[in-house]
């Protein structure tokens, strides 16, 4: 089954003469690899592997801030009846052992921050086909592996020095540029008066409205309408419009609070091309909006076990609009949670039927949020990536 994290952008930014750089996500054979606006990449095996998953991530700049995991999850491997994965670990059919004292060992996950160690092990297996468990059917395939570590070190522009994984040379690490600069977003103030009887009435027969002369095939006796203040002049109108056996689509609009209504449809768009065949433009799939938390949910149901989702922090513009931002924490279940840190950055996630994407409005202290813009796409079997 094919699962996906949807990570989608509508905003107004300031403007700015700095250069920007936008987020990417390529697929190298087995392997996939997402950069954030911050060239902060994380890379990880897709396709069948049956669990076992290899994660390796690296900030960008001089310093290198890296980490590589490889560990046992999902919901076909259970944690109580499997043997630990260490001594079980095989490269190409030949024991792989893993004797530096730098690595974190436990049952099912193996894992180190150690840029010296890391080098080292993707020295040893870059050229090799598999690394497998003994006893199991678990397999990460290492086909792509190689052009996945070269199109992270290009992208953060390593090539040809020291901390490079594959493009290595002899420029010594300070040549390597830092991370690129962050846009600058507007906070906007949270609405501050409430909607009154009249007022969202009105709105609801605006709603109304607008579904009448929609496209869409849900049973009008079925279709809901939501209306949210989201400031003093503006309001988050929502509308259902198709519905299946878990999930319902939904069709939203940024409208202003007074007559005559201004509207503008809330249509969502990848910042790349995703892998494969996958649409760049996102739909808005059980959507919802907590007031209290001031936060806007969509959330894609599959039809397979376990729990994964992303949530992201965003920015309420000065237009009204939701930016990602960079105070944003995802979590995640792959036999284990994850909850990385305030970065923006990508995650792996495992296997899910319900993944979630969240965005908040929050309202920093200086008017000002660091805008990390960019997103994800679409991964494969268990390999969903959000940022």
């Amino acid at each position: 089954m094919l699962f996906r994290v949807i990570f989608f952008l509508f905003m107004a930014v300031l403007p700015c003469s700095q250069a920007w750089s936008a987020p990417t996500q390529q697929r190298f054979n087995d392997w996939l690899v997402t950069c954030n606006n911050q060239n902060f990449c994380v890379t990880r095996n897709v396709g069948l592997h049956h669990g076992l998953v290899m994660t390796l991530s690296r900030s960008a700049g001089a310093v290198t801030d890296a980490s590589l995991r490889i560990e046992l999850g999902g919901t076909g491997n259970p944690v109580a009846t499997l043997a630990p994965i260490a001594p079980r670990l095989l490269l190409d059919g030949k024991p792989l052992s893993l004797t530096d004292k730098r690595w974190h060992i436990e049952d099912k996950l193996i894992k180190t921050a150690d840029s010296v160690t890391i080098d080292a092990f993707l020295q040893q297996v870059q050229e090799g086909k598999a690394l497998s468990l003994a006893n199991g059917l678990q397999t990460i395939s290492l086909q792509g592996l190689k052009a996945a570590l070269f199109f992270i070190d290009d992208r953060q522009k390593r090539v040809g020095s020291e901390t490079a994984w594959v493009g290595k040379g002899e420029e010594p690490p300070l040549s390597v540029p830092p991370a690129p600069a962050l846009r600058a977003v507007a906070s906007a103030e949270t609405a501050q008066s409430p909607l009154g009887r009249e007022e969202l009435n009105d709105l609801m027969d605006y709603g109304n409205e607008r579904m009448t002369n929609s496209h869409c095939s849900l049973d009008p006796f079925r279709r809901e309408i939501r209306v949210t203040a989201l400031t003093d002049d503006k309001v988050l109108l929502m509308t259902s419009c198709e519905s299946g056996a878990y999930n319902t689509v939904w069709l939203a609009w940024l409208v202003s609070r007074q007559r005559p209504y201004v509207a503008r449809q809330v249509r969502l768009t990848l910042p790349f091309q995703p892998p494969g065949e996958a649409p760049r433009e996102i739909e808005l799939i059980n959507a919802s909006y907590d007031d209290r938390r001031h936060e806007l949910v969509t959330l894609d149901k599959g039809r397979g076990a376990g729990d994964c989702g992303s949530k992201p922090a965003g920015v309420l513009t000065a237009s009204g609009s939701a930016s990602p931002a960079t105070r944003s924490s995802r979590r995640a279940t792959t036999g284990r949670g994850q909850m990385p840190g305030p970065r923006c950055g990508v995650t792996p996630l495992s296997t899910c039927s319900a993944v979630a994407t969240i965005w908040s409005t929050v309202k920093p202290k200086n008017g000002k949020q660091l805008l990390c813009r960019g997103g994800f796409a679409i991964a494969g079997h268990a390999d969903d990536l959000a940022f």
